[in-house]
């Protein structure tokens, strides 16, 4: 169980990044949903040790990883949004110089996990080959691998799907999902589609504070009955909040929340985790991406 309390962390010239955040995180796929800007990043900097809030706890399986850094680190994989690697070194070298790193030791075993990350993440064919010559789907592969050598009992994603083509973004789901069973996984992103891919459970994020969080599924069932979508445009009020516009298929068609039919040409529809994000981002006082 990862355990986050009352976590705070600002900035110099005022910026707030975390404002009081509390978070209790079992095991599976926890997706952690928010805007750019949000307060993410800051959060997975710090759950990874790179960064001290400046008030607030975090516990993992009842040690206090604000005050034991090295007994998370062990136990620790941690994907960012952005890695470098080092040029010309080939794939497999670099996971055995990142195990040296993570204290692994130098000896079979080690050899044969890598191994085994290597065919896990479809890169048996691209051992020899520079990370640096990568494509971005095979790269977050990579950043996969190195985040499970040692197989940690908590595996911290942010942003992993970044960039991805959709048949990249389909391998990396189905990996997720394998890793998920016996650890936690927490997964940042401000890609709806993710969480609602992944995650049983699910927390919004906005402005450094936890808006809502559940079961991903309760999120959305509570506003059955409550989404509608129109091909007009009707006015919005204290009851009626438009969600999104977009184009499909030519049309553009506009969803509302609502607790009754917001115009003659809308019809209810069903509600998507999408709609719960936008709903609390406009009660939030910020704009959908309508």
């Amino acid at each position: 169980m990862l355990k986050i309390t009352n976590l705070r962390k600002s900035y110099r010239g005022g910026g707030c990044a975390l404002d009081g955040l509390s978070l209790d995180i079992g095991a599976g796929m926890f997706g952690l949903l928010g805007p750019n800007g949000a307060g993410k990043s800051t959060l997975m900097r710090i759950l990874a040790s790179l960064q001290l809030p400046d008030s607030g706890d975090i516990s993992f399986d009842n040690i206090n990883i604000l005050d034991n850094p090295l007994a998370l680190r062990r136990r620790l994989g941690y994907l960012p949004q952005s890695f470098g690697a080092y040029p010309y070194i080939g794939c497999r070298a670099l996971l055995f110089h990142m195990a040296r790193l993570k204290g692994l030791p130098e000896n079979r075993a080690t050899a044969s996990q890598i191994d085994r990350l290597i065919n896990l993440t479809n890169l048996e064919a691209h051992v020899s080959r520079p990370v640096t010559t990568f494509s971005g789907g095979m790269r977050q592969r990579f950043g996969i691998a190195q985040a499970l050598l040692g197989d940690p009992s908590l595996l911290i994603l942010d942003e992993p799907t970044a960039g991805l083509d959709p048949e990249e973004r389909l391998r990396l789901y189905n990996l997720l999902s394998m890793l998920s069973s016996d650890r936690v996984v927490l997964l940042s992103t401000h890609i709806v589609d993710d969480v609602e891919q992944l995650c049983r459970q699910v927390a919004i994020m906005i402005a450094g504070r936890i808006v809502t969080q559940g079961p991903t599924e309760t999120l959305v069932a509570e506003l059955d009955g409550q989404i509608w979508q129109g091909s007009e445009p009707n006015a919005e009020n204290g009851e009626c909040r438009l969600l999104s516009a977009a184009f499909f298929r030519g049309s553009k068609q506009h969803r509302y929340h609502s607790a009754a039919n917001p115009g003659a040409t809308c019809a209810s529809v069903q509600p998507s985790l999408q709609d719960r994000y936008f709903l609390e981002l406009r009660r939030n006082g910020l704009a959908s991406s309508c």
